[in-house]
């Protein structure tokens, strides 16, 4: 619903406004009535003004034809010549004259029209007609001549002129007064609409907070009311349906009691660890088991134990977060798993001594007078080993572990391996970022059975002497280390180099936890992409979804500043962060990226299939893409092309290639 408001609002720029077509209309309809009163009424007020002057030509005529034929001797030129200049004098007229039978003018006068306040325009414009009155000038029976007489229009245009203006003001007046008034009506009464157009547009977004408060006219409040219950409703609906996805992955992936990730979400998600070749990284498989739980439930109760486990999951919460990449798992009964990728067993073996010995005060609390123990088993990821290798070898660890009586860690045999330690991963990331010798790798997003090009992921490699280092291995370690903001200006700035050298190009990267937590690190990329124009809608920016649960405040302010800017934002590793779906009504993200765990196997998976189904519905129905990673067979491709997914990258569809070359090629 969502996305078709959203793409009638975009179909609806441009056009004109119903208060503009309402106020074009009436206010032409008005303007033309006036028109045509004014055309009328200067109409009437011209022919009146020619008649009257008709009627002074005609009455000057015929006193002057009188008096040449009773009170005077008409044949007597000199005595016409007098009466003519006393009858011209004493009125207003253009001429007068005294023509005799053979056409000669016996006596006249004549002048040219002059003195009038009206402009020559306007005399030109109205031309009233000149109208001649004659009359006989007779003595007895004998005909003598005719008088002809022209009135004179100075007046007459003047009173004309001064009657089109006091007309032309009035309508001038009235026009004004009425336009003003249809807007102020048309804006008063149609007001609602400009509130239903911003609902609408924040529906579009997928904010259905906004609230039509305007009441107007009835029909416009029953529109206003339909449309608040319809925000209310799709509220609602997007409630609804969130807590069904999220519902979903509780139920696949969640362990009940603990809220870790069950047995079969965390084998499935080491495997996409272990046996995807981009990601695939070495690492440390920690396994964790509560000694003499039966015991303590016996003891205690089983909701005791629940309440055990729940605050064994939450010290096992907290150690995860503090180490980037890294997840647990609850296996089952008290036994617990944790991977941490890109790690040395050096360190974690520390780390998870220190582990130990929070879990074990956090059981002996509980567990008080009772005896409590806890051990663990470590093993080191070996290469072309696949996840039942990992998992054989820390459960001999962990057996290892229990035939001591007191809390402690095993590392199996052939553990020690020669992963560098925290401090030197600090100098081989510090010394990449300040010698920039960090290169693209690109992979292709493809769409349908096409494979149509969508965009292309960046990958992030690091150049060193030993070698090029994946971002699956460095990018975890510099988490660790507070240097991943450092590697993402580097990748930003790269990126946007890139897209300036190939204007047709689209590109996605994915920024780390850290750096979204950094509000001096969102200063500087929303100033970088600021700097980049219009180039900047074709780079997809990532932001992972345990990023978003616990810096909540920090990405909702850098999505929108991105937003504002035209970069399109996504959700990456989308499933795993644990996140209710409901962020997507507060932030205008424009696609989802599932976790490669949900897709690998997808073929054979259906718990994880139907989740998708009900994930790609729902995003769909809100206008938000749904991408994939980590498709590695033909058969999960078929899959997500059958469940319309908006695109998919993998070593299926496409390897990484460095962004240098001119054509993919292997890593």
């Amino acid at each position: 619903m969502a996305g078709t408001l959203a793409h009638f609002t975009r179909q609806q720029r441009g056009v004109i406004t119903l208060q503009t077509s309402l106020l074009l209309f009436t206010g032409g309809l008005l303007v033309l009535i006036l028109a045509a009163a004014f055309a009328t009424s200067y109409g009437h007020f011209r022919d009146y003004v020619a008649d009257q002057l008709g009627d002074h030509a005609r009455d000057g005529a015929t006193a002057t034809g009188l008096s040449l034929s009773n009170a005077i001797d008409g044949s007597d030129p000199v005595a016409s010549a007098s009466l003519i200049d006393a009858v011209f004098d004493s009125g207003r007229y253009l001429s007068v004259e005294y023509v005799g039978h053979d056409g000669e003018v016996i006596a006249g006068r004549r002048m040219v029209l002059q003195g009038t306040a009206a402009p020559d325009w306007f005399i030109r414009s109205a031309a009233l007609p000149s109208t001649m009155a004659e009359a006989e000038v007779v003595r007895g029976w004998s005909r003598l001549g005719k008088v002809q007489v022209v009135s004179h229009p100075g007046r007459a245009y003047d009173d004309l002129w001064r009657i089109t203006v006091g007309l032309l003001a009035g309508v001038l007046a009235i026009g004004g007064t009425g336009l003003l008034s249809l807007y102020l009506l048309l804006r008063r009464l149609l007001r609602p609409l400009k509130d239903v157009e911003a609902q609408a547009r924040a529906l579009g977004k997928r904010d259905f907070r906004k609230r039509v408060q305007v009441r107007s006219t009835r029909e416009l409040n029953q529109v206003t009311d339909a449309m608040n219950q319809m925000a209310d409703d799709l509220g609602q609906l997007f409630q609804g349906q969130g807590k069904l996805i999220q519902h979903l992955r509780k139920v696949n992936n969640e362990d009940p009691v603990t809220g870790l990730a069950s047995r079969s979400a965390f084998d499935q998600r080491l495997r996409a660890e272990l046996e995807s070749e981009e990601r695939s990284a070495p690492g440390v498989l920690i396994m964790i088991q509560l000694g003499y739980f039966a015991d303590y439930t016996r003891a205690y109760g089983r909701s005791e134990g629940d309440r055990l486990l729940k605050q064994v999951a939450g010290g096992l919460g907290d150690f995860v977060k503090q180490h980037a990449g890294s997840f647990a798992g609850r296996r089952t009964g008290a036994e617990f798993a944790v991977f941490m990728p890109g790690a040395s067993a050096a360190d974690v073996r520390i780390w998870a001594g220190q582990l130990l010995t929070t879990l074990d005060g956090i059981y002996a609390d509980l567990a008080a007078p009772m005896d409590t123990v806890i051990h663990a088993g470590l093993a080191v990821t070996v290469e072309g080993a696949g996840s039942r290798d990992l998992l054989a070898a820390s459960d001999e660890a962990l057996r290892a572990a229990q035939q001591r009586e007191e809390s402690c860690c095993w590392l199996a045999e052939g553990g020690l391996d020669t992963h560098h330690n925290m401090e030197t991963w600090r100098a081989i990331i510090s010394q990449a970022v300040r010698d920039r010798e960090l290169s693209l790798w690109l992979q292709p997003m493809v769409q349908g059975e096409s494979q149509a090009l969508v965009h292309h992921q960046v990958f992030s490699r690091i150049n060193t002497a030993d070698g090029v280092l994946k971002a699956g291995l460095f990018v975890p370690m510099a988490e660790r280390l507070g240097l991943i903001a450092d590697i993402d200006r580097l990748l930003v700035q790269r990126v946007i180099e890139r897209l300036a050298r190939h204007p047709q190009e689209r590109l996605a990267i994915s920024l780390g936890n850290a750096s979204v937590a950094d509000p001096a690190f969102r200063d500087e990329i929303v100033a970088s992409l600021t700097a980049a124009g219009d180039l900047v809608s074709r780079l997809w920016v990532g932001i992972a979804e345990q990023a978003i649960h616990h810096h909540r405040k920090e990405v909702g302010l850098l999505v929108r500043a991105l937003v504002r800017l035209g970069v399109p934002v996504l959700v990456d590793h989308f499933g795993v962060g644990g996140v209710p779906f409901s962020y997507l009504k507060n932030l205008p993200f424009k696609a989802l990226r599932i976790d490669n765990s949900f897709i690998h196997n997808l073929d054979g998976h259906d718990e994880n299939r139907f989740w998708l189904q009900s994930v790609v519905a729902i995003a769909r129905s809100r206008g938000v893409k749904v991408f994939a990673t980590g498709v590695e067979t033909a058969a999960e491709y078929s899959v997500l092309c059958k469940l319309g997914i908006d695109g998919s990258m993998g070593y299926h569809l496409g390897r990484p290639y460095a962004a240098e070359q001119s054509s993919t090629g292997d890593t």
